[in-house]
């Protein structure tokens, strides 16, 4: 077998380094080597993962939870220009410029959220959803306005177009915007773990480092007799307590973020899936009376989002709460509806859908869209202030645990010099 030999001047090198470690002065010098370089690290590592955690922060605050949001709202609007599309049809001939402006502007918030929504988006998944939408929606535009000029001059076949551009909206556009908005809120949901996660390789280089001032005690023990070094008492006080600092800040901070079943971000992530249910109702609601046929899918549809939502909300805001109750009224005024169609009372069926009134189903979803969209700005708020106080108790700790350590790292020094010297 072949051996490979060390140059001579290696050899006798590496002998030298063994023989000077057996010796008092070598194992107090190890001491303080060791000692001194891992405060250093373990301060320079410490003040990189702190400072990364509150420009998290910032993240979070300029960019993560508003595109998050902007995510939600191009669902809503998405959905509600479809809502509105309906409505306008079933007014008939010209419809008001106050439906057609609901329409009008559904699509310009649609068009605004979808460009903040994908500010700076480099994944390719991101890039394939927006593209997706952006084909889809000139065509759904397109299908409802051949929709609107047909309806207007009374042909039956204006249904047919606004079926298919609802069928575009239901199957491609809401899918795609509802995956957008998971994916924003995976992402927002990752940041958070990342502000209030411990920094585990800053504590383990810290524990390091006391177990180094533990190891010089015992070696100045053993080799001088001397029972306590002030300097190594120093650097392992001031080692203990940016330990205590980087863990009392981060578990702070992991509070203040509150992102457990019942948090704020929960509770965002709850009421954006409440929207989106109503939603999803009051296109069932208005187009079954565009089919003008038998509405048991459209029924059974409308049913399913609202019980979901009704459970949703007990849930979130309470089975007390204005929303829920909300959505008792917004569902009477449905049956209502439901009764005129199945009595063959078709106008008096569209009335209870689009009317103006007070005890229409369009005026209850419009007051509960809006105690949705009220309880949302809520959220989100305590959600932002949530991540703000989280920043807040992160502020001094990067600085604050960088000193401490160079500072332990300076009283090693102080301490194990004297000692060195009487050896030399």
């Amino acid at each position: 077998m072949l051996k490979i030999r060390l140059p001579a001047t290696m050899r006798s090198g590496g002998a030298w380094f063994r023989r000077l470690a057996r010796t008092t002065p070598g194992a107090i010098g190890a001491v303080a080597v060791i000692s001194v370089v891992l405060c250093l690290l373990a301060g320079s590592t410490s003040a990189d993962q702190l400072s990364g955690k509150v420009a998290r922060r910032d993240t979070v605050l300029e960019r993560t939870e508003p595109l998050a949001y902007a995510a939600q709202t191009l669902y809503v609007a998405l959905s509600a220009a479809d809502a509105s599309a309906a409505t306008a049809f079933l007014s008939g001939g010209i419809e008001s410029p106050q439906v057609r402006g609901k329409y009008q502007q559904a699509l310009a918030a649609a068009a605004a959220a979808l460009s903040e929504a994908t500010t700076g988006a480099a994944d390719q998944q991101t890039r394939t959803i927006v593209a997706k939408i952006a084909a889809d929606l000139p065509a759904y535009t397109g299908l409802v306005e051949t929709a609107r000029a047909n309806n207007r001059q009374g042909f039956p076949v204006g249904s047919s177009y606004l079926h298919e551009a609802s069928l575009l909206m239901q199957n491609s556009l809401l899918p795609n915007a509802e995956r957008l908005s998971k994916d924003r809120m995976a992402g927002l949901r990752q940041d958070q773990h990342d502000i209030g996660a411990l920094p585990w390789t800053t504590i383990v280089l810290l524990l390091l480092v006391l177990i180094s001032c533990g190891a010089g005690t015992f070696v100045l023990l053993r080799r001088t007799n001397r029972r306590v070094n002030l300097g190594l008492a120093v650097g392992a006080g001031a080692t203990a307590v940016a330990l205590l600092w980087l863990i009392a800040a981060t578990t702070i901070a992991a509070t203040a973020l509150d992102t457990g079943k019942s948090g704020a971000t929960s509770r965002f992530e709850a009421l954006t899936q409440a929207r989106i249910l109503a939603q999803q109702a009051r296109t069932d609601e208005t187009l079954e009376l565009i089919t003008r046929g038998d509405i048991t899918a459209s029924e059974t549809d409308y049913r399913k989002h609202t019980t979901e939502l009704a459970d949703l909300l007990a849930t979130v805001t309470g089975p007390d709460s204005a929303a829920s109750r909300g959505v008792l009224s917004w569902t009477a005024g449905h049956a209502k509806q439901r009764e005129a169609y199945e009595a063959a009372n078709y106008p008096g069926a569209v009335a209870q859908a689009i009317g103006t009134g007070s005890e229409s189903s369009a005026m209850r979803f419009a007051q509960l869209d809006q105690l949705l969209h009220d309880n949302l700005i809520e959220e989100r708020s305590e959600l932002r202030d949530g991540v703000d106080s989280a920043g807040a108790a992160l502020t001094l700790a990067p600085a604050g645990t960088l000193v401490l350590l160079f500072g332990a790292a300076a009283a090693l020094i102080t301490g194990l010099w004297p000692r060195l010297k009487e050896f030399l």
